[in-house]
């Protein structure tokens, strides 16, 4: 539970002072800390109704609005920092999608000129501009300003914004040259570019061109090429400079999303709902980002709006399994995976997450029956070494080591310089106590392959030491130990080395730091090395 600190209540001018106002917000701020997204946003709307003029409420209102995707009281909120000067750049992107929205195009045009004044969401302006010459002419294409330090962003995505503006302005010769562009200038499938032109081109009676787009071993391209082979009449109305101007945000999301920028990411993926609320693309990209920055139960409801018929709802089912999951609801996420697996259409990628999750729940049969299965559904029958890893990983787990070899020696052919797929390989037979020669090789191709990996270095330096070469064991270990200190296997596996050469003390202060996190059987046996020294029977397995 969220401790509410009184040093985050509003003071002073324009503060909240009366009991309404300051109750709400504190409820607000305790659900704030707790994650509940509805709750929050309930408190900070109330605590705003009573003192609408205060702008530190209104920052931690505005933000809450956004996530929780309530357009009203964000935009209520950014009002008030806007007039208090202190507006978060991503506020004019909001006033932008709210103009745009009323058809309000003198306002949309202010907000781009806006953008460029304030130079953080500069590269988007000319993207905005031409979505309004759209529908309000003179029709404008965006352009990149080549003395602007922004342009390289801006030609990032200026083809793909092209090619929709030409079909939706009935101008085939000028879409084609700027689809091949903006399809060949990416580094992803561009999912989301290729349904939405391909849809275009079919309805101008272009299904053949549309369905060459959506060539790609993808669930939402397989599911919207399987609707045009049905050659029933498709009908997609031209986008609203909303829906255009908006498309770009679901992009720079995906973008953006790594790291240090998911509360950016997940910003601009709720601008992008607000941009087009219909759309369930936009919804499976907001669903997506809320579940990346941990809001499990806010993307598995966004993932739920998507239209069973849409062709976008096994990524949704994807999204919403992957929720479940991290949510700790696993018999619900394992519940949507069979649900999946079990229509006539399953695709590789289905079984996979079926299988992933079964391993995970330790359902080690059932998981390699469906890693199986993924591997017969793959294009041509071939499957990556990255699925027979997972499935003899799976039978290795689940006791079936002879099964397991096989699997694990067709992922050693299919990639023989694969570290992780050399460490296993190799560990895997060094606890068992088997071809620990060979196996010693596999892991010091491995270590050299990638040297700074704590993992690979504990496995060689155990397998040094199962060889009988505790001497030199002991330095792999100690480095391994440097790069994982809180790692259990690798401080126990130290200790043990270090015994086995003399260094006692030193061997009891690897096992005390290994015991710190131990569980279980593991725990009992540390334990007992760390009290009574090191004995046969006590050994790291």
């Amino acid at each position: 539970m969220a401790i509410l600190a009184t040093a985050m209540i509003p003071v002073g001018a324009g503060a909240v002072v009366d009991t309404p106002a300051l109750n709400a917000y504190a409820r607000a701020r305790l659900a704030d800390g707790d994650g509940a997204l509805t709750i929050a946003v309930d408190g900070y709307a109330q605590a705003m109704a009573a003192d609408p003029d205060n702008a530190v409420l209104a920052l931690r209102s505005y933000r809450q609005a956004l996530e929780a995707g309530d357009m009203g009281l964000a935009l209520r909120s950014a009002r008030v920092l806007d007039a208090a000067g202190v507006l978060p750049r991503d506020g004019t992107l909001l006033f932008a999608i709210d103009a745009l929205s009323r058809k309000d195009w003198d306002g949309a045009r202010h907000w781009a000129d806006r953008l460029k004044a304030e130079e953080n969401f500069a590269f988007l302006a000319p993207f905005l501009t031409s979505w309004v010459s759209v529908v309000d002419g003179p029709y404008v294409a965006p352009l990149a300003d080549e003395k602007s330090q922004f342009a390289t962003l801006t030609g990032r995505y200026i083809d793909e914004h092209v090619a929709l503006q030409a079909l939706a302005r009935g101008q085939q010769a000028a879409a084609d040259p700027a689809i091949l562009r903006a399809l060949s200038l990416q580094t992803s499938t561009q999912v989301g570019l290729r349904i939405a032109l391909a849809m275009r081109l079919a309805a101008l009676g272009r299904r053949d061109d549309a369905a060459a787009l959506l060539n790609r071993d993808d669930p939402a391209l397989i599911a919207a090429k399987a609707e045009l082979a049905t050659n029933r009449r498709i009908s997609i109305p031209a986008l609203t400079p909303a829906q255009g101007f908006g498309r770009t945000f679901a992009r720079l999301a995906d973008d953006v999303g790594g790291g240090n920028s998911r509360s950016l990411a997940l910003t601009l993926a709720r601008l992008a709902s607000f941009s087009d609320p219909k759309s369930a693309e936009m919804r499976v990209a907001l669903a997506r980002q809320l579940a990346l920055s941990d809001y499990s139960d806010a993307a598995i409801a966004e993932a739920l709006k998507v239209p069973r018929r849409s062709v976008w709802v096994a990524v949704a089912d994807d999204i919403r399994i992957s929720a479940l999951s991290q949510a700790g609801r696993q018999d619900e996420a394992l519940a949507v995976a069979q649900e999946t697996v079990a229509q006539p259409d399953a695709t590789a990628a289905q079984y996979l997450q079926l299988a992933n999750l079964l391993s995970d729940m330790k359902q080690f049969g059932p998981a390699v029956d469906a890693y199986r299965q993924a591997q017969q559904r793959l294009a041509g029958g071939v499957a990556p070494w990255s699925l027979y890893l997972l499935e003899g990983s799976a039978l290795e787990r689940g006791g079936r080591w002879a099964e397991a070899k096989v699997a694990l020696d067709k992922a050693l052919a299919l990639a023989p310089e694969e570290p992780v797929v050399l460490n296993y390989l190799g560990y895997a037979q060094v606890e068992r106590r088997l071809n620990v020669p060979a196996a010693l090789a596999l892991l010091r191709k491995a270590s050299a392959l990638r040297p700074d990996d704590a993992a690979i270095a504990d496995s060689l330096g155990w397998a040094h030491y199962v060889s009988g070469d505790a001497r030199s064991a002991v330095p792999v270990l100690e480095k391994a130990a440097a790069g994982a200190p809180d790692d259990v296997t690798v401080n126990e596996h130290l200790g043990d080395a270090l015994w086995a050469v003399g260094r006692r003390y030193e061997a009891r202060y690897a096992w005390t730091a290994a015991s710190t996190f131990a569980e279980g059987e593991a725990a009992t046996r540390i334990g007992g090395k760390v009290r009574g020294g090191y004995k046969p029977e006590l050994s790291a397995p």
